[in-house]
């Protein structure tokens, strides 16, 4: 049974990745600091499903914590590490810098000292679709230069990038970088649009929309994403013996087992169909508090997921209505409303 290390696996995606992989029979390892950067009740709920597996087990620690992190990955012998932990948000990077430098920067070079130590079969990390930063050519391209970055937290994901760059370069360690794209789904973070749109709309209370509603995203169902994370485990890179052997759609560098892979949707969707959309599945209108752009905020992300398919014939596709109304099931029935 091949064991796999996945960081934050109380998390919104680290808890749908886990499941899966469990579900297809692997053995997992999991590691999450249960921080409270939102409520921490629903990291718990998410560890006691999984510890329903008898080849789940969990270790509480922070990324920061080398010791704690050495002793488990020293322990397991993961064949594989997925490394999703990480300060998350886009605006409470702006409030508080310092914990994305901590976690993202300082806990992912301990990640990635482990990785080498053990010489792990596959390093995968998460990145972002806020490293695209402030380009504007769309759909977004991973082969496009993306130097940048608008806020702390996308800058500490696109650090990351190059940190896992250097390391599959110097190691020869297979590094595998995803960029995410919106994601969405049941178990989802309170602190995301989806969630704070459903409880306002279900409260009867206002809900922010910024940029006057002229925002576009590429919304990603979080079971397709999980999905690719899952198939790109199996299509770890090579380093290349020439940069002519590098297809023209691939990411692969030129000196190192490494590549960037981006998972989305390929559709970008208007912020208020979306709205639109939770209002349909909730029977009722949102009362709109229209609001100018955020700092930090870009008015559109849309993901060329080409390479994802090439490498695992797979695409995200689950309709921004399906989605939607699987989310509002889950969120009715877990807070009874």
């Amino acid at each position: 049974m091949r064991k796999i290390l996945v960081t934050g696996s109380a998390g919104f995606i680290g808890y749908h990745l886990s499941q899966l992989l469990l579900d297809e029979g692997f053995a997992v390892i999991g590691y999450d600091a249960m921080t409270d950067y939102y409520d921490v009740r629903i990291k718990e709920k998410r560890h006691q499903m999984l510890l329903q597996n008898e080849h789940f087990n969990c270790t509480i620690g922070q990324l920061e914590d080398m010791e704690k992190l050495h002793a488990l990955c020293m322990a397991e012998k993961p064949d594989v590490i997925v490394h999703l932990a990480a300060q998350a948000g886009v605006r409470y990077s702006i409030e508080n810098p310092r914990a994305y430098i901590d976690t993202n920067i300082v806990g992912t070079f301990n990640v990635m000292e482990c990785a080498r130590e053990l010489k792990v079969d596959h390093l995968l990390m998460a990145s972002t679709s806020s490293a695209y930063g402030a380009n504007t050519q769309m759909p977004y391209d991973e082969r496009q230069k993306a130097d940048s970055q608008l806020t702390l937290y996308a800058a500490t994901k696109k650090a990351n990038e190059s940190m896992g760059h250097s390391y599959a370069h110097l190691w020869d360690l297979p590094t595998t970088m995803f960029r995410f794209f919106t994601v969405y789904g049941p178990w989802g973070r309170p602190d995301m649009a989806l969630f704070k749109f459903t409880k306002g709309i279900l409260d009867g209370t206002p809900i922010d929309i910024y940029n006057h509603g002229e925002m576009y995203r590429d919304f990603t169902y979080v079971t397709d994403l999980v999905r690719g994370i899952r198939l790109l485990i199996d299509a770890a890179p090579v380093r290349p013996e020439s940069p002519e052997d590098i297809p023209e759609y691939d990411s692969l560098s030129a000196a190192a087992p490494f590549r960037v892979v981006n998972i989305g949707n390929s559709d970008k969707v208007k912020l208020l169909d979306f709205v639109e959309a939770i209002e349909a599945e909730c029977g009722r209108e949102a009362v709109r508090n229209y609001m100018d752009m955020q700092m930090g905020d870009v008015p559109a992300t849309w993901a060329d997921a080409t390479l994802l398919k090439e490498l695992t014939g797979y695409q995200p596709q689950t309709d921004i209505r399906e989605g939607v109304k699987r989310f509002v099931a889950w969120y009715r029935d877990y807070y009874q409303v």
